[in-house]
């Protein structure tokens, strides 16, 4: 944003960054005018929202070719790690499972989408019999059987990759999904070789999280408010909950 200043005094927020609470913040540094509004206080999506009779849109630079799936697996395109800022896109993935099960409860198998969201889909759905399985799906990944699957969504055209069998697709943030079907591991070996036999590297493992992790609320109810499910009185007694 180029050309922008902040307006101090409509720049209030929560904690972490601003919210947008006092309006505009953004001004022209030509004339001085409200242009728009940034956001990227924590727990929410990082952007600008620009008023519509404050801006021209001029021709921009040619827009990027379409990258294949492939093409963004061998380049690495996805492979970027979101560390601690996950809870937001698992918090839209959250939302999409629960309204993919149809208030059933979800088994998940031990691994990384038992650690991500098995807590919460715990807490959010109720447990007994007919429980419908989860698993992850996606390009060079494999299809395992389940009732449904994780799947990303490509960054550039926005649609979901699509399973070839008969599980219902769950969108998921590219970058997340690429996350979970891709963990980091970490070895006891030295990249350049291995050690004498018999002797083991002291190096402490990565220290264990203060807390559980959380997916998002702010997240799960966003993207909650704008599904047509959540008119369903199951789907709404959840919404009203605040979870």
């Amino acid at each position: 944003m180029r050309g922008t200043r902040l307006i101090l005094e409509r720049a209030k927020g929560y904690c972490m960054g601003i919210d947008g609470r006092d309006g505009p913040n953004l001004a022209c540094l030509g004339c001085d005018l409200p242009v728009g509004t940034r956001m990227d206080d924590c727990g929410c999506w990082q952007f600008v929202r620009l008023l519509p009779q404050a801006v021209v849109r001029l021709p921009g630079p040619p827009e990027r070719p379409i990258m294949e799936w492939a093409e963004l697996l061998a380049t690495g395109a996805l492979w970027h790690r979101l560390s601690e800022y996950r809870d937001i896109p698992a918090g839209v993935a959250l939302a999409q499972v629960v309204v993919a099960a149809g208030g059933a409860p979800v088994g998940i198998a031990p691994g990384p989408v038992a650690e991500l969201l098995g807590r919460a889909l715990g807490a959010l759905l109720t447990t007994g019999e007919g429980a419908k399985r989860l698993d992850l799906a996606g390009p060079e990944f494999g299809e395992p059987p389940a009732d449904l699957v994780l799947v990303p969504v490509h960054p550039q055209t926005g649609e979901m990759w699509q399973p070839r069998a008969g599980a219902a697709p769950v969108p998921m943030d590219a970058a997340l999904w690429a996350e979970l079907a891709s963990p980091p591991r970490r070895t006891r070996l030295p990249v350049g070789g291995g050690l004498p036999a018999g002797v083991e590297r002291d190096d402490p493992l990565p220290p264990h999280p203060r807390y559980p992790f959380e997916s998002s609320r702010e997240a799960f109810r966003y993207t909650l408010t704008r599904m047509p499910a959540v008119r369903g009185p199951w789907l709404r007694a959840i919404y009203d909950r605040g979870c």
